[in-house]
């Protein structure tokens, strides 16, 4: 038996090298138009040299390839960035609720993990090359980061938070609405629930020990959990503030799922990082946005398709009231909240909708007053600044090579996101429609 786990352990050691040894050493790709910098105009003719999984040099024209260089033609595609998705959930079946229900009872944490493999990869070839999962199973999360990570499994470079903290009782309590016997074993497993400010930190604590590398908890009820608050909010502002300065402390950044207004504003308040969803604003809310520097992560998409889903059958009756209220509500705030100019990073909650369909969210956004270059930009170098990371979001020498293609002007129509023809992540072609030469 040591023999063989001396054996696993050695093929897992050696995975990265070999999944490096795998990469193309330059790769020259023809770009007939280049959008580098997004924010900026983008350039016409240009040619992207990427070395060893960065981008090494960005030229004008169409430059030949040096000897032994692999020549990737996109001269008749517009060329860009890799999208950043700043909220979704890759554990388990997402954008199908009836057939989660369906399947509780014969389903378990390693169907999840194949689920959550089977996302990530989806979620790749839709062009985006970094997520922020916002909420899986930790160590299942975790392990299916450090696979992408090591070149083992294709997906999208993963920042996870873990479980969602959550008062007990609230959005992110799983023993809710669950008969007695199911709910104590709930309780007994969950390590995300605190009540009382020295209870939350022990909870970022928790998750960071699972390895969260961003926190993220629940200031308010949610649409799609029972909870007595319903959008309200369902945290104290020193419970806030206990998460948040712990979780600071420790290096992470803070999510804060949040529809009703008094929960955003304590979350604000609190230094929250982002503001997830944010329904419900009004002015002193925005105000807070700006004076804080905070962002607003708008999810359009998410109640929207709980709507659908609620109507069709596949959520409780009692979502649909919520769905309802917050979808309209939305809207009407998130335009305000883009007039006023509140910081904006591109995210979903793709899992409540269907995998791979995240683009379809940039419609969404320009039909609430962003322009298509405002969309890309909040996809990219906002998102970007949001994370920390300072290597994704534009194009230039020293960063990563996280690069999409798409047919069309997305600054002239967005939609053209949905159909992402080139994927490359991390210098790998991960989606290929190109000929290589």
């Amino acid at each position: 038996m040591m023999k063989a786990l001396l054996v696993a352990l050695a093929a897992t050691v050696a995975a990265p090298a070999l999944a490096q040894d795998a990469r193309p050493a330059i790769t020259y790709i023809h770009a007939g138009t280049l959008l580098d910098r997004p924010g900026q105009p983008p350039r016409g003719n240009s040619t992207l040299i990427v070395r060893d999984g960065k981008v090494a040099d960005v030229r004008p024209g169409f430059v030949a390839p040096e000897q032994g260089a692999t020549l990737i033609d996109l001269r008749n595609a517009f060329v860009l960035p890799g999208l950043v998705d700043m909220h979704v959930h890759l554990w388990g079946i997402g954008g199908n609720p009836m057939r989660a229900r369906l399947g509780a009872m014969t389903r378990d944490r390693f169907d999840d993990e194949m689920t959550a493999v089977a996302n990530a990869r989806t979620t790749l070839a839709a062009g985006f090359t970094s997520v922020r999962d916002l909420g899986g199973d930790p160590r299942g999360i975790r392990a299916l980061r450090d696979a992408i990570d090591a070149g083992e499994v294709e997906g999208p470079t993963i920042t996870n938070a873990g479980e969602m903290i959550s008062v007990t009782g609230g959005h992110g309590d799983g023993g809710n609405g669950l008969a007695e016997a199911f709910a104590d074993m709930v309780h007994k497993t969950e390590v995300n629930l605190c009540d009382g400010p020295d209870g939350c930190r022990r909870a970022v604590r928790a998750q960071v020990a699972l390895g969260a590398r961003v926190i993220k908890f629940a200031a308010t009820g949610g649409v799609l959990s029972n909870v007595s608050g319903g959008l309200g909010r369902a945290m104290t502002p020193e419970e806030m503030r206990a998460i948040i300065d712990t979780a600071h402390m420790l290096g992470r950044k803070v999510a804060a799922h949040s529809h009703a207004a008094e929960g955003t504003k304590a979350a604000l308040e609190a230094g929250v990082d982002s503001i997830e969803h944010g329904t419900f604003l009004d002015d002193e809310t925005i105000r807070l946005f700006k004076a804080k520097s905070a962002w607003l992560v708008p999810t359009e998409i998410a109640p929207v398709a709980a709507l659908a889903q609620a109507r069709g059958g596949a959520l409780p009756p009692a979502t649909i009231v919520k769905a309802e209220e917050a979808a309209a509500a939305m809207a009407a705030n998130h335009r305000r909240a883009y007039a006023a100019g509140v910081k904006v990073a591109f995210g979903t909650d793709t899992g409540v909708s269907k995998h791979g369909d995240n683009a379809t969210e940039f419609a969404l956004l320009v039909r609430n007053g962003l322009t298509p270059a405002q969309a890309i930009a909040a996809a990219t170098v906002g998102a970007a600044d949001l994370l920390g990371r300072t290597d994704i979001g534009t194009l230039a020498p020293g960063k990563t090579a996280d690069i999409i293609a798409v047919t069309g002007s997305p600054l002239q129509d967005v939609t053209r996101l949905e159909h992402v023809d080139f994927v490359m992540h991390r210098g790998l072609v991960a989606k290929a429609v190109a000929t290589a030469r």
